[in-house]
């Protein structure tokens, strides 16, 4: 169907180590849950209340598949855009289940490690880290200098090798 979008952005920390399978001709496939929780007060009470939500994350790609299994741990801080897939499987009770996970294909999908380098998960600092993007995967070195990560992606080039901000005064 032409004029549909399946695109999931999540910015979460995982809930458990990344699980690495493999297929039948070797090919990896990393899993792990990553949970996102919203914050608010309650008008009423005036007490803060959190409400936690878990996704199952599959990787197919093999570049991302790689830096989650060697880089990600419990604790750790990622940003990750993918796909919702859901599955029908029969659990070890013989009961019909549906799941619903956020997949990263082979040749689409993002995971970027928004903690800093060296850290053991938890905490992020938004500084450092390594992305992985679509186009059949691959990574950016760390950022220089501690400062954000680099960009890595299928999107395309643009700037030149400009370096500074152009300060041309427009009118709107």
């Amino acid at each position: 169907m032409s004029g549909s979008v399946n695109k999931v952005i999540l910015v979460g920390n995982l809930g458990r180590d990344p699980e690495v399978r493999r297929t039948g001709n070797g090919d990896p496939i990393v899993s792990f849950s990553v949970a996102t929780t919203e914050s608010w007060k309650d008008k009423a009470t005036g007490e803060r209340k959190d409400r936690t939500e878990w996704h199952n994350v599959t990787i197919f790609n093999e570049a991302l598949g790689r830096i989650a299994e060697q880089y990600c741990k419990k604790g750790s801080k990622v940003y990750l855009e993918g796909q919702l897939q859901t599955r029908e499987y029969t659990d070890k009770d013989g009961n019909q289940r549906k799941a619903t996970d956020v997949v990263l294909q082979r040749y689409r999908g993002e995971l970027t490690l928004l903690d800093g380098r060296g850290r053991e998960g938890g905490g992020g600092d938004d500084r450092g880290g390594y992305e992985g993007g679509g186009g059949g995967g691959g990574y950016s070195r760390p950022a220089a200098g501690g400062g954000r990560p680099a960009q890595v992606g299928s999107g395309s080039g643009g700037g030149g090798g400009r370096s500074a901000p152009i300060d041309d005064d427009i009118p709107f």
